[in-house]
């Protein structure tokens, strides 16, 4: 039976959704349970340098407003704090706290355990050929961090 172009990117964005929303419920099981996707691509843009909420919100694809709302939910959560910037002491600089990068960290285990599962089910030589593939499809460009702003871009 022949898949058309549609049925892929459903399956891909299918094993997309798969795989985070188990981390997601293995963070929450670990005590993590406030985590989303957003807010670990918005720690891992601040941690890469977006030290503002023009820049994060530049680098996600998302308004400057929506930015400021994931900043402060993310300062509640002790997951990131502002600090003087120490080029200059009128700007505050966006930083990633230590309990930022523990879920950062327990996120990316729990990814290599996914991966791990995954294996066994299919085996993990057809697993390594699945992601040569899509290396090759993807190209070498770095993955971007606008994921969430792509996925809810109005193209009307």
């Amino acid at each position: 039976m022949s898949r058309s172009g549609a049925d892929l990117a459903l399956l891909l964005i299918g094993g997309f959704r798969t795989l985070v929303d188990a981390a997601i419920a293995d963070l929450a099981a670990q005590g993590y349970e406030d985590v989303r996707p957003i807010h670990d691509f918005a720690m891992r843009a601040i941690a890469d340098g977006a030290d503002s909420a023009s820049e994060l919100g530049r680098r996600l694809s998302i308004t400057k407003q929506s930015a400021a709302r994931t900043i402060g939910v993310l300062r509640e959560r002790g997951y990131v704090t502002i600090a003087p910037d120490p080029r200059d002491a009128r700007r505050k600089q966006l930083q990633v706290t230590a309990l930022g990068f523990e879920v950062m960290r327990a996120g990316e285990a729990i990814f290599d355990d996914l991966r791990a599962r995954w294996a066994s089910q299919i085996g993990a030589t057809e697993l390594a050929a699945l992601e040569k593939h899509l290396a090759a499809l993807v190209g070498a460009a770095p993955i971007r961090f606008d994921t969430p702003g792509w996925m809810a871009t109005d193209l009307s």
